[in-house]
């Protein structure tokens, strides 16, 4: 059974904002997509990669599909013929295998042409929706998901379904599904990152203002003892407001606070030493106030 399983469709939003091996993702920003993969071409429902000169490896077997699952796939595919009911198990081994070697175009592919022939089965729509949102693909991930949220009414990815939206410019509909992920009162993880989107999409407009109160009004910039990776998406999000806001002094607080938990976190290193800041970030456990204005209730 491949590691994907319980990972890519059961964690959450966290699944894509921190990367499955572990590593810190970039900065609360959509992320551009990766670069290409390799081309794979479609002949008689079997996925080849393109002729070479060397004879291929034999095609490995297809990974394990749960159980409930893929009696999923057979009955949502209840008209097809048992081998092409099959098949599309087949096919969502191969596109969770992919999704969990980091191949996220080719899982996108794989899963969203599932999804055509099976539309109903949530797991499908929840694996398409991620592979695309993790390759760039933003109206396959928002559609995807969108109908993954309809069928098991769960609020957990309407934070990749704003940025999505957000990523197409959509602002009207950013605010709306915040609005809809504030009322379902989600997990603290979740609720934080839909903020983070919202305050990103009022920053795309201008409007920095705004984003800062949102977050600092909702407690983003209280100092924490042991911060977790919200506390430290929201820090570094106010240090990059307050940047382009022209407050350094207030951006290289909040940039410290980030390097003070996780040095390591971002390119929060380089963030500070474009304000100047070349020691160790003070300690967090006694930060300074920012000077002026409020910290966040």
């Amino acid at each position: 059974m491949p590691k994907s399983w319980g990972s890519v469709a059961r964690r959450g939003a966290q699944v894509v904002r921190l990367g499955d091996d572990g590593r810190k993702t970039e900065a609360p920003y959509p992320s551009s997509p990766p670069p290409p993969q390799d081309e794979w071409v479609r002949v008689e429902d079997e996925l080849i990669a393109p002729e070479t000169d060397t004879l291929a490896e034999p095609r490995r077997p297809a990974p394990e599909v749960p159980g409930d699952v893929a009696s999923a796939i057979r009955r949502s595919a209840s008209d097809a013929t048992a081998y092409r009911r099959e098949k599309l198990v087949e096919q969502m081994g191969r596109a969770a295998e992919a999704y969990d070697r980091h191949r996220y175009e080719e899982a996108a592919r794989l899963a969203s042409r599932l999804a055509e022939d099976v539309p109903d089965v949530p797991e499908v729509r929840e694996l398409a929706g991620l592979a695309c949102y993790r390759s760039g693909q933003w109206r396959g991930a928002e559609r995807h998901l969108e109908a993954f949220r309809t069928a098991r009414t769960e609020p957990r990815y309407l934070p990749l379904e704003m940025d999505a939206a957000r990523a197409l410019g959509r602002k009207t509909k950013v605010a709306k599904l915040f609005e809809e992920l504030r009322q379902e009162s989600p997990d603290p993880n979740v609720l934080a990152e839909g903020r983070i989107v919202l305050a990103g999409s009022l920053a795309d407009r201008g409007k920095i203002a705004e984003a800062i109160e949102l977050l600092e009004t909702n407690g983003a910039a209280k100092p924490r003892r042991n911060p977790g990776e919200r506390h430290l998406r929201q820090w570094y999000l106010l240090g990059d407001l307050y940047d382009r806001a022209g407050d350094l002094p207030r951006a290289r607080n909040f940039f410290s606070m980030v390097a003070q938990a996780d040095a390591t976190a971002y390119d929060v290193a380089d963030r500070l030493g474009d304000l100047g800041i070349k020691r160790n970030p003070r300690s967090p456990r006694s930060p300074r106030r920012p000077s002026g204005g409020s910290v966040g209730r």
